[in-house]
């Protein structure tokens, strides 16, 4: 008999739950994703459910739900992908702009250029000054929401799904326009505001939760479904933070706080912010600052030393522990884009 050979995956370090065999929160986020996106949402995500679903619903409820206008909001998205170098999710939202007949702007945004305040900002949100607001305060749950989902969505796919979601790989503009023709049905269909919420706190989270979540009420986000989303996303993201020793977390919090938007230098780093602490506790404090200022550079052996710290480590701790990373940078970029109102 031969061997069965494994299929090539985009994925790395994890291993999604299928469609066929996904069930509960992952099937319905999998189910209303194909919907609404016109893809599955995350599957890398899929081993930490809860994790999962609530960042579909704050991405459900800021970019595809609302009152703003959809290109506005996939411009928003884009532009942070181009700040932060994610060459999937450049690919993607372009896409998505081109369904929304926004040909000029979504070749605008993928160059680099600033067409407009709006652009100008969702690209100022990773730096330590961002621009103010081009947008009324009502707005904010959808502007907001959208840029720091897409930061959070960023980082955990440069960790686990990099590349492209395109044919081939390529990052040419023909792709993502004809991507985005086939998507142009999907972004016209309706969509009813918080019907996502529905698929929050269906089950405890199975991680230690260290701290208070700081960011479980935002005031950014209001009382809307955008609100609720959102404080349950910080809730189970921060509690991730309870698969890293008290130390890591204090050097995470650290490293984050001098953070001022640039992407680390090649040498020495993250080494260099990591020998204050114990050795026991490296490995994962390791993952957590890649995952929150340089995911694409997480690397084969910096899991697999963590994996073997206790036990088994499996797919859901590393999503919970880069989660909990990618989640601290983000609250940090929050606290930033909100005192710049």
């Amino acid at each position: 008999m031969t061997e069965e050979v494994p299929m090539p995956t985009p994925y790395r370090f994890v291993t999604p739950i299928p469609k066929r065999a996904a069930t509960g929160t992952v099937a319905a986020v999998y189910a209303a994703s194909a919907r609404e996106l016109g893809a599955r949402f995350a599957p890398h995500l899929s081993p930490a459910p809860d994790l999962h679903a609530a960042l579909w619903a704050v991405l459900r409820e800021s970019l595809v739900a609302g009152t703003v206008p959809r290109a506005r909001k996939e411009a928003v998205a884009a532009a942070v992908a181009v700040a932060n170098r994610c060459p999937f999710c450049i690919d993607a939202h372009a896409a998505m702009l081109h369904a929304t007949g926004e040909h000029d702007l979504a070749g605008a945004v993928v160059r680099g250029e600033v067409p407009d305040p709006l652009v100008a900002w969702a690209k100022s949100t990773r730096s330590a000054e961002p621009e103010p607001w081009p947008f009324p305060a009502s707005e904010a749950p959808e502007f907001v929401g959208t840029a720091l989902a897409n930061h959070f969505i960023n980082r955990m796919v440069d960790a686990l799904r990099p590349g492209s979601p395109l044919p081939g790989g390529a990052l040419r503009s023909p792709s993502r326009r004809a991507a985005g023709l086939a998507l142009a049905r999907t972004v016209r269909r309706s969509v009813v505001p918080g019907e996502s919420l529905a698929l929050l706190g269906s089950g405890p989270v199975r991680v230690p939760v260290p701290v208070p979540a700081s960011a479980a009420t935002a005031a950014w986000a209001g009382d809307g479904p955008v609100g609720v989303a959102w404080a349950a996303f910080a809730r189970v993201a921060e509690a991730g933070g309870g698969l890293l020793g008290a130390t890591a977390r204090a050097v995470l919090h650290e490293t984050v706080g001098r953070w001022r938007g640039e992407h680390p230098e090649l040498g020495g780093w993250p080494g260099s912010v990591l020998e204050s602490v114990p050795e026991d506790e490296r490995p994962g404090a390791r993952l957590a600052v890649l995952a929150a200022l340089a995911p694409y550079r997480l690397t084969e052996s910096a899991v697999a030393e963590w994996r073997s710290t206790v036990g088994r480590r499996g797919d859901e701790e590393l999503v919970r522990v880069l989660g909990y990373g990618a989640f601290v940078a983000v609250e940090r970029l929050a606290s930033r884009v909100v005192v710049a109102v």
